[in-house]
């Protein structure tokens, strides 16, 4: 059984980009995605520019994993091409390369530290902390997990969390923060102005507002998920970080095509050099790495994750709230009963 640092070696092989390969995946998604875009502003009735919008949404979703893996160098680097294409892509997808990087990189190396800043994922308290929390603290990070902020990740976690935020916090370091706002809301005038409400409902509402909560249940539900472990920063380790922190979501073969794979997260956080058309390759080839936690888009494993709320250290599991508020009248019931 390999383990550990062995593991991440046996990784290493598939950690190499078939150049033509990621070409190939790159002109195809785009080419889709424009298809479907067209459809989306010039279909002859409603229910055609609905589907091109649905198809948009997916092929979106599709091609921010290229983008993503892009940024994790891991393909098409050294290309003036695909590198016009990346920037232009995060500018479009409201995250600009310097926060997308930034945060994306800290979630790699201290993704399931209890006691890290929350930058680049969902926060994580203790029971014991949640209780310590004033009646702000506890509204606030309740809202950030709430399946409504998730489902309105377009507003709150991209507009707002990519852009705003990050702005706000260090102008100069993300200026394309503020970049990627202003071009959003001129090309979202211009197509009201000249296509009208409806084109732009099509092309632009809908698909943002679908691919981003697809993404934002995406990311949750990657690190959110019964069984998943968390740990002190001094017991953390990068490979018990993959392999007990990051799910490997089951997804049909036509899902996991739109997705680029990142159904198999459990795998990319232990190289994330593979490229995203490598990964089942890699999930066939190593026996351990087929012993994931799993979780997947039944609507019982949604609901599953989407309850856990806090990290409870003593069962070294996530809670729902309302096994924190049981666990507390329970406490309190005991109190009372022996102080009488």
């Amino acid at each position: 059984m390999l383990t550990g640092k062995q593991l991440i070696l046996a990784t290493k092989p598939y950690a190499q980009e078939q150049r033509a390969r990621s070409w190939y995946e790159l002109i195809v998604t785009l080419c889709a995605l424009f298809a479907a875009g067209f459809v989306a502003a010039y279909g002859v009735f409603w229910p055609l520019r609905l589907t091109g919008s649905i198809f948009m949404a997916l092929l979106m979703m599709r091609m921010f994993i290229i983008y993503h893996d892009y940024e994790h160098h891991t393909i098409l680097q050294k290309s003036k091409a695909a590198k016009l294409i990346m920037s232009a892509y995060g500018y479009y997808m409201l995250t600009p390369p310097s926060i997308w990087k930034r945060s994306h990189d800290y979630h790699h190396k201290n993704n399931s530290k209890l006691f890290s800043a929350s930058i680049g994922s969902y926060p994580i308290a203790t029971r014991k902390k949640f209780a310590a929390m004033t009646r702000g603290e506890r509204f606030t990070y309740l809202a950030n997990r709430h399946p409504l902020s998730i489902l309105s990740g377009y507003l709150t976690i991209f507009i707002y969390g990519m852009c705003v935020g990050s702005f706000i916090s260090t102008p100069k370091k993300h200026f394309d923060s503020l970049i990627a706002l202003l071009l959003h809301a001129a090309y979202t005038v211009l197509i009201i102005a000249f296509a009208g409400v409806s084109t732009w409902m099509f092309l632009i509402f809908l698909p943002f507002l679908l691919t981003c909560a697809m993404g934002s249940y995406l990311f949750y539900a990657q690190h959110n998920f019964p069984g998943v472990m968390f740990n002190c920063n001094e017991d953390w380790t990068y490979e018990k970080a993959a392999l007990e922190s990051s799910s490997y979501l089951r997804t049909n073969k036509m899902m996991q095509w739109f997705s680029g794979n990142i159904g198999f997260h459990h795998i990319h956080h232990l190289n994330a050099r593979i490229p995203f058309y490598r990964l089942p390759e890699v999930y066939a080839a190593i026996p351990e790495l087929r012993h994931a936690k799993e979780t997947s888009f039944k609507l019982q494993d949604i609901a599953a994750c989407l309850r856990l709320k806090l990290w409870d250290p003593e069962t070294q599991r996530m809670i729902s709230l309302k096994e924190f508020n049981s666990e507390n009248e329970t406490t309190k019931s005991n109190i009372l009963a022996a102080s009488n």
